[in-house]
């Protein structure tokens, strides 16, 4: 059997599991230890063995449950819901104002937070049901909270882009930089979007009563200072790596710290604070390390089977691509790719190929990075299997179901597909500001 076929069943076998239901990681785990045996026999242990201890000597994995958990103390101790009430009575008298707070709250958690999932839970639990509760359109706010969380992925510090330079050894300074601008005009078309939308179709996002939104404009500005907090954190966390003051790992645990002594500071730190927190980290970190470990055995087995080199010989020998030709390939590639696996598991599989090509065609590998980001945000929320679809669906209150769910997608969808096309033809968007920083 050609090693193309057998990539082809490992594929096959994995998105059936999917559809019977199975967790991703039991189902990308299991069918690559399974490849792993009948193609290498009991030798094949060795994979996900050497996998596994791979995953659990990756000192920079120690970032993951430190950002998460910063996240999480922000949610519990109410901070993330005195940012909600602030872009509540700022924006509630715009047509589909909580949509746009919405997406707001979503760029200063991903500040805070560097992952999607973070993100996904405080607008699930707090923007959604207050958006329902005032009349909102479930299909529009559904898509909001995905789209929004997304932005976690690449507005610094993004654990993703962490990850790709560890793997392709370039700056994660730069890579936070050069993801910051792309993040917030995405951000920026996503309100530009709903803003119009609403106005257009005015039942989709109603103003709050003017009663609530009424205040004296002293409580206003109190309310703004809602939005001191996260910025302090912002700083000392990700302006302090920047600066060179603090590694990353250390400037994690800055912001898990810094977080930590707001909720103290405002006297909103207990016991049961603390223990929603620690069990929700607990939670969705073990659930990242596993999909990590599962990730990188099956890129173990599908690169020792030359599928990888199958693909490089196909993009740039058999088809005689373009650079530009290969670029778009590799990002068709990702999008495919990120239908049924999560960004991590993509990165593994193909880093190894994509970044020295990338390289070698000329293209700059800390823009490529930004293209990769983009990308995997934009497969995160495409059926059949986005990531997103399903962290929503787990979150989501009953009355919106995975049919809703999946139709919310498709106008945030081709947003970031113009912000993608924009990056790529503009690459300056995200080169500008590392170039400004490096060269001062």
């Amino acid at each position: 059997m050609s090693y193309e076929a057998i990539a082809i069943i490992m594929f096959g076998s994995m998105l059936l599991m999917l559809l019977t239901g199975q967790r991703v990681f039991a189902a990308i785990g299991v069918v690559s230890t399974v490849a792993a045996l009948l193609l290498w026999g009991e030798g094949g242990v060795e994979l996900p063995f050497t996998a596994a201890f791979k995953l659990f000597k990756w000192y920079p994995l120690l970032t993951l449950p430190l950002f998460i958990y910063m996240g999480y103390i922000l949610s519990e101790s109410g901070i993330a819901n005195d940012l909600y009430r602030m872009f509540h009575v700022w924006f509630g008298g715009l047509k589909g104002g909580l949509a746009v707070g919405t997406i707001g709250l979503m760029v200063v958690i991903s500040a805070m937070n560097g992952l999607s999932v973070a993100g996904m839970a405080i607008g699930a639990t707090i923007a959604l049901p207050e958006m329902l509760r005032r009349g909102y359109d479930k299909i529009m706010i559904t898509g909001v909270v995905q789209a929004g969380s997304s932005l976690g992925i690449l507005v610094p510090p993004s654990v993703v882009l962490v990850l790709y330079g560890m793997i392709a050894r370039e700056s994660v300074s730069q890579l936070w930089l050069a993801g910051a601008l792309p993040g917030l005009m995405m951000a920026g078309l996503f309100i530009i979007y709903i803003v119009i939308r609403c106005r257009i179709q005015t039942h989709l996002g109603p103003t709050v009563s003017k009663e609530e939104r009424d205040l004296p404009m002293s409580e206003k500005l109190r309310l703004l200072r809602a939005g001191i907090i996260p910025f302090l954190i912002f700083f000392f966390m990700t302006g302090l790596f920047v600066m060179g003051v603090t590694s990353l790992v250390e400037s994690s645990a800055v912001g898990a710290t810094a977080a930590t002594l707001a909720a103290l500071v405002k006297r909103r730190l207990n016991r049961k604070v603390m223990e929603e927190t620690v069990r929700k980290t607990l939670g969705v970190s073990c659930m990242f390390m596993w999909i990590i470990l599962a990730a990188l055995c099956f890129g173990a087995v599908f690169d020792g089977i030359g599928a990888a080199r199958a693909i490089e010989s196909l993009f740039v020998t058999n088809w005689n691509l373009s650079p530009w030709e290969v670029l778009i390939m590799m990002q068709l590639s990702y999008l495919f790719m990120g239908m049924f696996l999560d960004d991590t598991a993509m990165l593994v599989i193909v880093a190894p190929l994509y970044v020295p090509l990338v390289k070698i065609l000329g293209f700059d590998p800390i823009w490529y990075g930004v293209l990769y980001t983009i990308t995997c945000q934009i497969a995160y929320m495409t059926p059949p299997f986005g990531y997103n679809l399903f962290l929503m669906r787990a979150m989501a209150p009953p009355e919106i179901t995975l049919v809703d769910i999946y139709r919310s997608i498709f106008p945030f969808v081709l947003v970031m597909v113009v912000a993608l096309i924009l990056v790529m033809a503009f690459p300056q968007i995200a080169l500008w500001l590392p170039a400004q920083v490096y060269a001062n």
